[in-house]
């Protein structure tokens, strides 16, 4: 058996937006074959089109669209880093499977239903939306302002997660719970195809209060609590809760209707009911 680690790339810009850029970040960090004793990879493939299609009957996703990996693994370890996040609350076990298995167009369908609107009192016309959207869906108008092409967006809410004054919220084309079962979906389909021989490790770590792909300060909330493993993603996401509390992420995040991740997990049958 010989292993290697995986990612995909992002719909967002940064250092993972290609497959080129992922790896040279990911050896910027000193993930490299040479210190993990094992290659690193972009699941994707190098122009994003090494994906398939693979069943999923659900409400929201017939078809869910992921890297083409699982002929290339006899067994996989998922190793998320728990954290907060602005939509989902948090970010771990769940969302590492459904965010780091699928193709950019599949991460593009579940961000598709909330876009930035400006609070024109708080903006300073800094410009960081437009310098750091993706698609150039965001510009700056003659008038100073940032305004935001609709149509070019892709909801990767970059813009709204680094603007410096707080400046843009979030615009819901669809109820809040939506981006969950997305997410839950993408996840439960993935897990039909690697239950059985996947591990899953939550790191308690380093508690963060935004995800781990914004740039910038990303401040502590918590204290260390090790590390969370078994056989099932949802099973270790709550375990993971639990030790944490959420009200560590409800105090930041107010709002997010997160716990539906696991009751939808157990209505499409992902998870194992108590």
């Amino acid at each position: 058996m010989k292993p290697f680690v995986f990612d995909t790339t992002v719909l967002y810009s940064g250092g993972r937006r290609t497959a080129a850029d992922s790896l040279r970040t990911a050896a910027q960090h000193g993930y490299t074959a040479d210190y993990l004793g094992c290659p690193v990879r972009i699941a994707d493939g190098e122009d994003g089109r090494d994906v398939v299609s693979i069943p999923a009957s659900y409400k929201h996703f017939e078809t869910v669209q992921v890297a083409n990996v699982f002929d290339q693994a006899q067994g996989f370890v998922v190793f998320s880093h728990f954290k907060g996040h602005m939509v989902s609350l948090f970010g771990g076990a769940i969302k590492n499977i459904s965010m780091g298995f699928a193709s950019r167009a599949q991460k593009q369908r579940m961000h598709a239903d909330y876009h930035p609107v400006l609070n024109q009192k708080k903006c300073s016309c800094c410009g960081v939306c437009a310098e750091v959207c993706p698609t150039k869906a965001a510009f700056i108008s003659e008038s100073g302002y940032p305004e935001y092409d609709l149509k070019k967006c892709i909801g990767c809410a970059q813009c709204i997660a680094l603007c410096p004054e707080a400046a843009l919220q979030i615009f819901w084309d669809s109820d809040k719970t939506v981006f969950q079962e997305k997410l839950v979906e993408t996840a439960a389909a993935v897990w039909k195809k690697i239950q059985g021989k996947t591990l899953v490790i939550n790191a308690l770590v380093n508690i963060v209060e935004e995800c781990d792909c914004l740039p910038g300060k990303n401040d502590v909330i918590a204290p260390d609590f090790g590390f969370i493993g078994g056989d099932h993603p949802v099973e270790v996401d709550e375990e993971s809760l639990r030790t944490l509390g959420s009200a560590v992420f409800e105090n930041i995040h107010p709002g997010v209707p997160w716990s539906c991740q696991f009751s939808y997990a157990r209505e499409i049958g992902f998870a194992r009911r108590p």
